[in-house]
């Protein structure tokens, strides 16, 4: 099978594998909620804010911190008072746990903060983990979570919150009617809006499909590039047991010698 057969081998799978995808997918979602009017859509029913405006959106933000640990958020957009969101579409409890959340919140803080300037001007912040089952335990269709003064019980005020918003509950409302949308497979199935737009777009044009369909094989081929990336470190520290110093054994693996320090000593993911 030539290079040009085994492409439209894997683009008719794509196609197959794009109908049964939902927001809820990890790959689909990052696409929906690059849409910025569909982005809007779902923060304003999450917000209960029908004039919330989103005038900046990216997804798949990569935040690090000054020790070059990072993490690479879904989505990341800011409206029109200056409030910044990071939404999170998380399939199990441990992508959404409240720590992971805690992590989110503060290496949001130490890149939106430009330098020099005072912690008073940091962005009133929201973390939404959308959930496909009830991660907190707590059997609410949405979590609330603010820092309060135990002894009056009274706001904290420093501008940081947390929503968790289980996909599989139906509250009776808006916010139950758009959890249904972020789980079905067709855009038939789903309220009028912008969400149902962009879910149309990218599963029933021509043009929405192609998008996916190079979505798809461009995570394939970084699969692919990890991969060799693991043998690549493996080989290295079989080198190094061999006794080969550690120039050589980045000459031979044609890496600089820092990455083969760092693989050697644990310190790093294959994916870097």
């Amino acid at each position: 099978m030539n290079q040009e057969e085994t492409m439209l081998k894997h683009k008719e799978r794509y196609k197959k594998t794009i109908k049964n995808l939902t927001v809820m997918s990890d790959i689909f979602a990052r696409n929906v909620f690059k849409d910025k009017k569909a982005c809007e859509y779902v923060l304003r029913i999450i917000m209960e804010d029908k004039d919330l405006t989103v005038i900046d959106n990216e997804t798949q933000v990569d935040f690090r911190n000054m020790h070059g640990r990072g993490v690479v958020l879904d989505c990341v957009a800011k409206d029109g008072s200056g409030r910044i969101f990071n939404v999170e579409i998380q399939q199990d409890d441990e992508g959404a746990h409240p720590k992971r959340a805690r992590y989110n919140l503060g290496m949001m803080d130490s890149n939106v903060l430009d330098t020099g300037k005072n912690f008073d001007k940091l962005p009133e912040t929201y973390v939404i983990f959308v959930t496909l089952k009830d991660a907190l335990g707590h059997g609410l269709p949405i979590a609330h979570i603010d820092r309060i003064i135990r002894e009056n019980g009274k706001e904290f005020g420093d501008e940081e919150h947390f929503i968790y918003v289980d996909s599989s509950k139906d509250d009776g409302g808006e916010l139950g009617r758009l959890m249904h949308d972020f789980r079905v497979k067709e855009a038939k199935e789903m309220q009028a809006g912008a969400l149902k737009d962009r879910v149309h777009e990218l599963k029933e044009t021509e043009k929405g499909v192609e998008h996916m369909c190079k979505e798809m094989e461009a995570l394939r081929l970084e699969g692919v590039e990890e991969g060799r990336l693991e043998e690549k470190k493996e080989t290295a520290r079989n080198l190094n047991d061999m006794g080969l110093p550690i120039e050589q054994i980045a000459q031979a693996l044609k890496v600089n010698v820092q990455l083969i320090q760092d693989w050697l000593a644990g310190s790093v993911s294959t994916a870097r």
